[in-house]
């Protein structure tokens, strides 16, 4: 399609930003019984990254800028779908709190959690059918394919849990289902809104994939290495639930390779009354096995990849520096 973007401004990231956070302001979600939508009001109103409508709406301000309420309802179908991913795996994952607040199923309980999120899930579908018309069969198909990966990858995220290794191509096969997929469907989604070609709606797909990975290896870091009050839950709990984030995945590969693997099953064997000293052995561990340093690495790497999915398609230097500074704020955070 013809490059608009050499006709007219985009949408800064900030004003996009600005644009999703009153969008969620306005929403309303309440209805009856009160005690079902409650949780759901509670869990959109803490706060989050919003990252998903933001990419959506970035996207689609690539090669558009009338960003009417048919193009923003789809945007929002993202947070509305992610959220209600959020409240199961607090359940699955026995989560306390969730941006420094209560989780939802700790504040109403497990029944009222499940089926509030289930109605989520519904919302999510009610607001992506607000799409333009000539769109809606792309996008809902796109949309309904990315959600059952999703779940896909919550239960390889499970499976893994009973498993005492998995390699690197294991964890990246699974957070590409659970995290990968969603941000790629958020960066298509924008694009095919804006009916860009289907070059450049596969390539930020591709993009999008890899910016998924990228931000859950920084999440995976943030868990051990961050700052509680900034990051919004207690640090360590990957490292106290011995989850297979990409640090220990990488842990568990350098140690079997080195002398280090009775230290790291003597940490993981560490009871509930050994929290603290459970973390901070571990990140020490971490530290001296380089993992830290390969975290931010890999972290780097798939930054690298997403910028080079979108090389060569077409898109002029303006849209690929919004995309770059889209990622920027994706890998250099600390929450």
């Amino acid at each position: 399609m013809q490059d608009k973007s050499k006709y007219r401004r985009m949408y800064t990231l900030e004003e996009i930003d600005r644009i999703v956070e009153r969008s969620i302001l306005n929403m309303n979600i309440m209805g009856e019984p009160a005690s079902l939508y409650e949780p759901i009001e509670y869990m959109i109103g803490i706060g989050g990254k919003r990252i998903r409508p933001r990419l959506c709406l970035a996207t689609y301000s690539l090669f558009e800028n009338n960003i009417s309420t048919e193009i923003i309802y789809p945007a929002l179908s993202l947070e509305i779908f992610h959220e209600f991913t959020l409240i199961h795996d607090d359940i699955m994952d026995n989560a306390d709190t969730r941006r420094n607040q209560m989780t939802v199923y700790k504040k109403w309980g497990n029944n009222v959690a499940i089926l509030s999120g289930d109605v989520m899930s519904i919302l999510a579908y009610r607001y992506l059918a607000a799409s333009p018309a000539g769109s809606l069969p792309d996008v809902l198909n796109l949309f309904s394919t990315t959600a059952a990966q999703v779940c896909e990858g919550q239960q390889y995220d499970m499976d893994y849990e009973q498993l005492p290794f998995i390699t690197r191509e294991d964890y990246i096969k699974m957070i590409g289902l659970k995290t990968g997929v969603l941000l790629a469907c958020s960066a298509k989604m924008g694009a095919l809104l804006a009916k860009a070609s289907s070059e450049i709606c596969d390539a930020l797909y591709d993009f999008g994939y890899k910016l998924g990975i990228a931000f859950q290896i920084t999440d995976d870091y943030l868990d051990t290495f961050g700052n509680e009050q900034v990051f919004g839950k207690k640090i360590g709990g990957d490292i106290i639930n011995n989850k297979k984030s990409w640090l220990l995945v990488e842990c568990l590969r350098l140690a079997a390779n080195g002398n280090k693997m009775t230290s790291l099953d003597n940490i993981m064997a560490m009871g509930e009354d050994c929290q603290k000293e459970k973390i901070a052995a571990m990140q020490q561990l971490y530290v001296e096995l380089g993992v830290k340093e390969s975290a931010k690495e890999a972290i780097l790497e798939y930054q690298k990849k997403a910028m080079d999915a979108i090389e060569n398609v077409g898109l002029s230097v303006e849209q690929i520096q919004q995309l770059r500074e889209f990622s920027e704020q994706i890998i250099h955070r600390e929450k």
